[in-house]
């Protein structure tokens, strides 16, 4: 670890919860160069839903590049994107009448809740974005200004312009009014951008009612709705978008981390017609935004969702993981979560710290969120086995046990 701690940036974060080497990794385990197995819930902060090297994924990804397949197209037109995009629209949009445009744009979720801001400006000719406390919604500066995180901002070095914000989950109590009043000095905006449930801050779920409301109230205002699906999205909750059957109708939905599949990078943003066609060719662009390998895998990776079966496996392992969960809370703790995404609020952010090293120690890597990182969450890859899953969540019941029995 030396080499790293000499050469690599003092803004390195999860090594310093994780300080080992890894050497290899399949489906829900990785080993360290020393031999060590450890369990995983964090799979790349929820890139890999579909487990570490995949071997359906593997296997297309090797053929590919064996056929010398187009690894880096821009967005120029390549067999493999179509692919996927005939792959996606016969699976997701078709069974649910969706009528969306695809758009590719930078690698990570941040350059796709970018390109949705840009656009929502766009269409509407407004400056200003309305976002909810304690979401996270990237680290370029954009995305950042609407990320709630004060210690993520103050990072910026610039003032972070141009969002208001309203507290997640509450009722937006005469907000209409306020929004109406010319005289109140809130301006009508361009957007409102809302996680259904926000995994960084978190795990935080918000309510299907109170989510229709705010979606009403972006339509009464003339702003785009626009859905963070980044984390929680691609089939960690038990359907493939966190908020299916909910009737919310967004005018734009972000995805990236787990819809490439195998942990290379793809974002990919749902566009309405009627406002993808405001932009104009080149308007938004991303030098990686046409990855083949990540196409390669994200076909492979709607196969899961042809049919429901693997849904309820999805749905059944998160049943089993609230419930281990509920038992080992202590007094004052909360559970909560949907699906494979599912989170211990601590109430301590010093406690939640403590137990995360100490899964580390005895082979469990989890990772802290929300305010001062008080909530342990658990995105193990859905693909888990059960056997893994059960093992896991009996280390952590056994660290928060050690952790909390007094000295």
């Amino acid at each position: 670890m030396e080499l790293f701690e000499r050469w690599e940036s003092n803004v390195r974060g999860y090594a310093r919860t994780y300080p080992t080497v890894f050497k290899s990794a399949s489906n829900a385990r990785q080993t360290d160069e020393n031999g060590k197995s450890y369990i995983d819930f964090f799979a790349g902060a929820g890139v890999l839903n579909f487990g570490h090297n995949n071997p359906k994924m593997k296997e297309a990804i090797i053929d590919f590049i064996q056929s010398d397949g187009i690894p880096h197209s821009l967005d120029t037109m390549t067999t493999t994107k179509r692919d996927f995009m005939q792959a996606f629209v016969d699976t997701i949009l078709k069974p649910r009448g969706w009528d969306y445009r695809m758009q590719f744009t930078g690698p990570t979720g941040t350059n796709a809740v970018e390109a949705a801001m840009k656009l929502a400006r766009r269409v509407t000719g407004r400056n200003r974005i309305i976002a909810f406390t304690n979401g996270f919604h990237g680290m370029t500066l954009g995305s950042l200004a609407a990320t709630a995180n004060a210690y993520f901002r103050n990072a910026a070095g610039v003032p972070l312009h141009y969002v208001d914000r309203l507290p997640f989950g509450h009722p937006l109590e005469g907000m209409e009014e306020t929004y109406q009043d010319a005289s109140s000095g809130y301006e009508a905006p361009a957007a409102i951008l809302i996680e259904p449930i926000q995994a960084e801050g978190g795990v935080n779920v918000a309510d299907e009612a109170w989510l229709k409301e705010i979606r009403q109230f972006a339509k009464d205002r003339g702003a785009l709705f626009i859905i963070d699906d980044i984390q929680a999205g691609c089939g960690r909750t038990g359907s493939y978008f966190s908020f299916d059957g909910m009737d919310l109708d967004p005018d734009i939905i972000t995805l990236a981390k787990g819809i490439g599949g195998f942990g290379t990078p793809l974002a990919m943003n749902l566009n309405k017609p009627e406002f993808d066609k405001h932009w104009s060719p080149g308007e938004h662009t991303g030098t990686f935004r046409g990855q083949g390998i990540s196409f390669v895998a994200g076909n492979v990776a709607m196969d899961y969702f042809k049919d429901d079966s693997f849904m309820k496996e999805v749905r059944a392992k998160g049943d089993l993981m609230r419930t281990h969960l509920q038992k080992m809370a202590g007094p004052g703790m909360e559970v909560r979560g949907k699906g494979m995404m599912q989170g211990l609020d601590t109430k301590d952010g010093a406690l939640a710290k403590k137990i995360v090293a100490e899964c580390f120690r005895t082979g469990l890597l989890v990772g802290g969120c929300g305010s001062e990182g008080r909530v342990i969450k658990l995105i193990p890859p859905l693909t888990i086995p059960e056997d893994d899953l059960k093992q896991g969540l009996g280390l952590l019941e056994k660290a928060v046990q050690s952790v909390m029995e007094p000295a």
